[in-house]
């Protein structure tokens, strides 16, 4: 019987879908490149009808005829992700699937979404026309006039099908059936939400006879000269012209090599490019192109020979209100946000972008590694029993998946590696894929992490999360042999990159020097990307209105990871998180140091092309009160990897004085596509703040007892208990001992074994009480012991406060002394005080004006700066210890409405103020869950425990670990 009546597919739903299928999706034409034909398009984005059933039997049948009855669905915008518009709930999985590992099948109890647009077009696309898919999630089959087109798989890779012989030019009907889930599911098991729907744009584009159908642009650069070669695909090369007018290229006959003479090659920091346009009969096309050339020499990527190290990011699309369908200002101001961070490189994390990034990103100068739609994690869980990426039934997909990339992306010149795709383990799949990649385009080299263990099929060394020593060890040469002889010394001949590092989960990452000074003292280290550039919150609003970032668990999802989609350099806002600043100083382009006398600028290039002609140098001088001069410096020109010795004015050294504090910036001299002028790109300072005295000298006055307790100067303290209750009037209550801190991301994170929260939680940190041993008063001041445990342990702390008063205020010297069995480690030394709330506005001296841990905080600037209390605070996804401030010499908390205000000195102390406790921000799930509770709870640290990158990855190296240990430091309020 034939398939057709009157137009309509009479096949069962199942049957026409085929999601059983592990092959490729159906119908569509070869693989080409993503240019502007010249030619009309029309835009297909919009409202579409739609329709969300449960599964595919409860979806009705003859949904792609022409007068199917839709007019009892609602509407939904195209692209979108449907989720994101009340259909449905996200779900996020990092490994696991959220469905049984029975490849190639998946559970029948599948959404499936039905989108239907009627349409008119005018008259040039009647003459053959191409529909395009940029992106469906995650499988589609699709009828246009009531005839089956054919299906979609590969959710991030762009399908085309031929439609001109079946277009009219008034109520054409377009009907999309997507299933959320396919055989090919198996392939996508990214570390994001899963999100169904046509969430990247639907197009027809006229494609009239004669037309070309595809373009691969070879330009390379060597010796400062370009080489030319455009392959066409299309009428016959007697009638397809290339020119280049810059170059004074004319009527190049495609197919043909030709050295177009002198050129500027294209790199990340000089991202040249050229004006290419083929011309036929029927239409111009415009390229933008770009002459380098990319080769591993000396165990190093070369860009022209250059030398590369990639200050780099993993990049996810995602939006917190639309899913996947990311607006294309959101996605162009976040490479500019980047460029302005020092992010030189992009890892597309873990599938081809948007095509217009890539446009962006030659524009705006990145190099990219184009990764493939591939992803089979889930399939550790069985241990990797019939992994696709080694089953002959999946092959042809996967070939397909990774010709659809580099088919797409081609012509980009930002684009230096094509990557196999993300931790799918191994097999034969993944060999073929890299061969295919090399006979297509020897031009790049091919990147797949998990192939590390052998290399053989890979042009670069790649790992994740490997440890900073290990790191080291690779960049020597170092690193254990291969069993086999020939594998080792092809992997000892390759580049090493770090795919993966630096888990930006939460507070942190902490250690980003230790590992950029690998990358930077080793040949064989390309340097890295850090995991990841965005956060995955999904907006939601709490019952009272307040807006917060939902993650995995939030929506119901049965199996789910929790916040671990939460992990970024930027919020799901695009808001700078305080890892993106330190990422940015420690990985500057461009190092600077003042001599002690202020008299000379050391400058060192890190660049790999620049020789600093597009910078200017700018200082100026700080004291408490304010700026004290300023001015520029003469433009100075190094060399990439050299560097040079700059004079200062006389001014700047007549200016050096205790309290003052000499910076020096690098700033853009002119303004780029991604920067304004005076753009700030690297920058040091000399010089130093008041380091405050905190002892008190000769006692004021002794203690007495008055009304209310135990009187020491303008203080008052408990006689039964030690503990201070007013300092001039301002009610206090403290000190305690502090040993604990909410809980980071990275505290929990168990990467290394066990998770530091964990050690905290068995030692009972986090529930210790105190008892006071003794309360001694003397004509020197008053001497308090107190001893802080925990219930079921026999080990303590011992702390002696010893006040004495001071004009106005008093002197703390506090001695901390561990007592009995203590392993592990500390999250913090330190006291806590509780204050009235109304002490809203802070201002202190030292680092700032963002936070600070030993491991972090490497942004923070010597100087003078002032907050509210509710700034300091860093609104983390999901809460935790943050917004300290360290390297503090004098801290003022102050009331602007009675003027009442305490300050606190000593040398380099770190402080956090916050409207909520301790416990409150450790129990809290969102920031929704943090309320005031009408105090402010101020802690004093002498030493905190380092971030590291624990949530996946090393933990804090060991100068950072604060074991228990004895310690003794003094302060001083007033």
């Amino acid at each position: 019987m034939s398939e057709f009546v009157n137009g309509t597919d009479t096949r069962p739903p199942d049957e026409v879908m085929n999601l059983r299928s592990a092959g490729p999706g159906t119908g569509g034409i070869a693989p080409r490149a993503r240019f502007d034909s010249g030619l009309p398009e029309l835009s297909l984005d919009g409202d579409w009808r739609f329709q969300l059933w449960p599964s595919l039997d409860a979806a009705p049948g003859g949904v792609g005829a022409e007068d199917f009855d839709d007019s009892g669905w609602g509407s939904i915008p195209v692209p979108s992700s449907w989720p994101m518009h009340g259909h449905g709930q996200p779900a996020y999985t990092n490994v696991v699937y959220p469905f049984p590992v029975d490849p190639p099948f998946v559970p029948d109890a599948n959404p499936i979404g039905d989108h239907r647009l009627r349409f008119d077009v005018a008259p040039e696309f009647l003459n053959g026309a191409l529909l395009r898919f940029d992106g469906v999630d995650s499988a589609a089959t699709v009828w246009l006039n009531g005839r089956l087109l054919g299906t979609t798989r590969g959710s991030r890779l762009p399908t085309e099908f031929e439609v001109g012989n079946l277009l009219r030019e008034r109520d054409n009907v377009l009907a999309v059936r997507v299933a959320q889930f396919s055989a090919a599911s198996y392939l996508e098991d990214q570390d994001m939400w899963w999100l169904p729907g046509i969430f990247r744009s639907v197009t027809l584009l006229a494609h009239p006879a004669g037309a070309l159908r595809d373009i691969f642009v070879r330009a390379g650069y060597r010796d400062g000269r370009g080489e030319l070669r455009v392959e066409v695909d299309g009428p016959d090369a007697g009638q397809v012209r290339v020119s280049v007018p810059d170059l004074d290229v004319h009527d190049l006959v495609p197919g043909t090599t030709l050295d177009v003479g002198p050129v500027r090659p294209w790199s990340a920091e000089r991202p040249a490019l050229y004006d290419l346009i083929v011309s036929t009969p029927v239409q111009s096309v415009r390229l933008r192109a770009g002459f380098r050339t990319v080769t591993v020499d000396g165990a190093q990527i070369r860009i022209n020979g250059n030398p590369v190290l990639f200050r780099g990011v993993n990049r996810h699309e995602h939006h917190p209100d639309f899913g996947r369908a990311v607006p294309a200002q959101t996605a162009l101001a976040e490479l500019r946000l980047m460029k302005q961070h020092n992010v030189n490189a992009i890892r597309t994390s873990h599938y081809p972008p948007h095509p217009d990034v890539l446009s962006w990103a030659d524009e705006l100068g990145f190099y990219v590694i184009d990764e493939c739609d591939l992803e089979t994690h889930g399939f550790t869980f069985v241990e990797w029993r019939n992994n696709p990426s080694d089953d002959p039934a999946y092959r042809e997909a996967l070939l397909d998946r990774m010709a659809r990339m580099v088919e797409r992306d081609k012509n980009h010149p930002c684009v230096v590696m094509w990557s196999l795709g993300n931790e799918a383990g191994e097999g034969g799949n993944l060999a073929a894929m890299a061969q295919w990649s090399k006979n297509r385009d020897p031009s790049r080299l091919v990147h797949y992490e998990g192939a590390w263990r052998s290399t053989a099929y890979v042009d670069v060394y790649s790992r994740m999360y490997a440890p900073v020593d290990e790191v080291e060890t690779i960049g020597r040469f170092e690193d254990p042999a291969l069993a086999d002889p020939a594998l080792d010394e092809h992997r000892r001949g390759l580049p090493f990159v770090l795919c993966e590092y630096a888990h930006a989960m939460g507070n942190g990452p902490g250690g980003l020097s230790e590992y950029q000074h690998a990358f930077e003292n080793s040949t064989r280290l390309s340097g890295g990307f850090v995991w990841e550039w965005v956060e995955h919150g999904i907006h939601r609003t709490s019952p009272d209105g307040v807006r917060y970032d939902a993650y995995g668990g939030d929506f119901g999802e049965p199996v789910h990871d929790g916040n671990f989609v939460i992990d970024g350099l930027v919020s799901a806002d695009r808001v700078p998180r305080p890892g993106l600043l330190d990422f940015k100083k420690v990985v500057e382009p461009v190092r600077m140091a003042v001599d002690d006398d202020w008299r000379t600028l050391r400058v060192a290039n890190l660049h790999d092309v620049s020789d600093l002609a597009e910078f200017a140098l700018r200082w100026a001088v700080h004291e408490e009160a304010g700026q004290r001069c300023a001015g520029p410096l003469e433009p100075v020109r190094v060399a990439p990897g050299d560097s040079a010795v700059v004079p200062l004015p006389a001014e700047v050294g007549d200016a050096r004085a205790a309290g003052r504090v000499l910076t020096v910036s690098l700033v853009l001299a002119q303004a780029t596509a991604w920067g304004e002028e005076g753009h700030e790109v690297a920058w040091c300072q000399a010089g130093s703040v008041p380091v405050e005295d905190a002892g008190a000298g000769a006692a004021v006055t002794a203690p007495r007892t008055g009304d209310g307790g135990l009187v020491l100067g303008p203080a008052v303290f408990d006689p039964a208990t030690g503990l201070l209750r007013s300092l001039n009037g301002l009610a206090i209550d403290g000190p305690e001992l502090g040993l604990w801190r909410a809980p980071t991301d990275n505290d929990r994170g168990a990467a290394e074994g066990v998770a530091d929260a964990s050690v905290w939680e068995e030692l009972g940190l986090h529930r210790m009480v105190s008892r006071t041993v003794s309360v001694t008063a003397s004509a020197d001041g008053l001497v308090v012991v107190r001893r802080s445990g925990t219930a079921g342990r026999d080990h303590a702390v011992d702390v002696t406060y010893r006040w004495s008063s001071a004009e106005a205020g008093l002197s703390l010297a506090v001695d901390v002394v561990p007592v009995g069995p203590w392993s592990g480690s500390w999250a913090r030394i330190g006291v806590d005080f509780t204050l009235p709330a109304t002490l809203t506005e802070v201002d202190w001296a030292g680092l700032g004006p963002g936070p600070r841990y030993p491991d972090t905080g490497q942004a923070q600037r010597l100087g003078w700066f002032s907050s509210t209390v509710a700034d300091l605070s860093v609104d983390y996804t999901r809460p935790q210890e943050n917004g300290a401030r360290a390297g503090v010499s004098r801290l003022r908390l102050r009331d602007p409405g009675t003027g009442a205000q305490l300050t606190v000195r000593g040398p380099e102390f770190s402080f956090s103020a916050r409207p909520w406790s301790r416990y409150a921000l450790a129990a809290a799930r969102h920031t929704v869950d943090l309320v005031p509770d009408g105090r402010l709870h101020l802690s004093i640290d002498h030493q905190q425990h380092g971030i590291g990158t624990a949530s996946c990855g090393p933990g804090p190296l060991p100068p950072y670990r604060l074991t228990p240990r004895a310690a003794s430091f003094e302060l001083r309020f007033t």
